[in-house]
């Protein structure tokens, strides 16, 4: 869901190229995970920072502004990281950004058009040829091929939904929300919040396409919302939050045709919560054992464990994010931390993972950062 002003606005797809640390960050440089935070600047946010978070003790260093643009509300970095990309709300651009090597600021390049109105969310494939965008207002899904240098082409494949659902007010129409590229790069799971469906395509990075897959798309609880999807780490799973009713649904994913055959249903929320709360992220262990979810409006993070055998999930515990409306945490890539995002906090918080329970523990770690809405780990 989005909540900024301007949402009703065009957005743009912004190109960086990552090549250097800033020099600030130096002191976290050996032992640091790198952090790329996306904003709304609606307030005082003036684009794309940085933080470091130490492998140790798990503290942040100072965030550093890094990219200078308008609503880059969600960032995705290349397989390689030596290229990032944001959806801006600002115009139907894609501009890449190069480093300046002596200052880490990120300098723009050539435009390009991301393929539609409004994109939200996107992702690199992982052969680094083909950036494919959700675009939430419009319902468009669009595929665009990416050059050696980084830089973007014209749209090979641009798919608008068509229909509703049952919500009188967020279901009015489609509205793509998020894509993710299959481990084996050969699908693209694709959610619809407007419609109650989750699309898969075929996925072509050479010709930068999208095709219907044999199966092209599995409903879901009507009303439920699906927002965010993530695979497993094996690939035989994919879990979808579903950002109206609340609720996080596993499925098995079948690699040779992209079907999805869902296992199991469970709330986000804890029993007797009689609040309004929306759902916004999930997130997946590095082990595989834990799935992770916020609840905004409840503010927290729930916690799943997650037996691969069977497919069930299993509630763990609902923890405080320590601040209001998390739109968007992350794990850190040896899965020691979660890095939660407190939109209307302006603040991000760190918790310890337990390796064994997958249970989350505050450190009191924080950092001050107006309106962050996407979190992506760099190393």
């Amino acid at each position: 869901m989005h909540t900024g002003a301007g949402f009703h606005s065009a957005r743009c797809v912004f190109t960086l190229a990552v090549v250097c640390l800033i020099a600030t960050l130096e002191g976290f440089a050996m032992n640091g995970h790198l952090i790329y935070i996306g904003t709304y600047t609606r307030t005082t946010s003036q684009g794309i920072y940085s933080v470091r978070l130490d492998r140790t003790t798990g503290a942040l260093s100072n965030p550093e502004l890094v990219a200078t643009t308008a609503n880059p509300s969600f960032v995705a970095l290349s397989p390689d990281r030596s290229h990032l990309y944001a959806v801006c709300e600002s115009d139907t651009l894609a501009v890449p950004f190069a480093v300046n090597i002596d200052t880490g600021r990120l300098v723009p390049d050539i435009v390009r058009s991301s393929g539609g109105k409004a994109p939200c969310h996107l992702m690199v494939d992982h052969s680094d040829r083909c950036l494919v965008v959700a675009h939430y207002h419009t319902g468009i899904v669009a595929a665009l091929p990416i050059a050696e240098d980084g830089s973007l082409g014209a749209a090979g494949s641009i798919i608008t939904h068509t229909g509703r659902s049952v919500h009188p007010e967020r279901q009015t129409g489609p509205h793509v929300h998020s894509v993710n590229i299959s481990p084996d790069n050969r699908f693209v799971i694709v959610c619809d919040l407007g419609l109650d469906q989750v699309f898969t395509y075929a996925l072509d990075p050479t010709r930068a396409t999208l095709t219907p897959a044999a199966t092209p798309f599995i409903a879901t609880a009507p009303g439920a919302g699906p927002r965010h999807s993530a695979f497993s780490p094996d690939g035989r799973h994919v879990f979808v939050i579903n950002e109206l009713d609340s609720t996080m649904v596993s499925y098995r994913y079948e690699a040779a045709t992209g079907a999805l055959t869902p296992l199991d249903t469970r709330s986000t929320l804890p029993d007797g919560f009689a609040g309004t709360s929306h759902c916004a992220e999930v997130r997946v262990h590095p082990s595989g054992r834990f799935v992770y979810g916020s609840n905004r409006g409840h503010d927290s993070i729930v916690v799943f464990g997650f037996d691969a055998d069977s497919g069930r999930l299993t509630p763990v515990e609902h923890v405080p994010t320590g601040g209001r409306n998390p739109r968007n945490f992350a794990l850190s890539p040896d899965g020691a931390w979660l890095v939660a995002a407190n939109q209307n906090s302006d603040s991000l918080r760190v918790f310890r993972v337990d390796p064994a329970t997958g249970r989350l523990t505050a450190t009191g770690h924080t950092a001050s950062v107006p309106l962050p809405v996407c979190l992506q780990f760099a190393n």
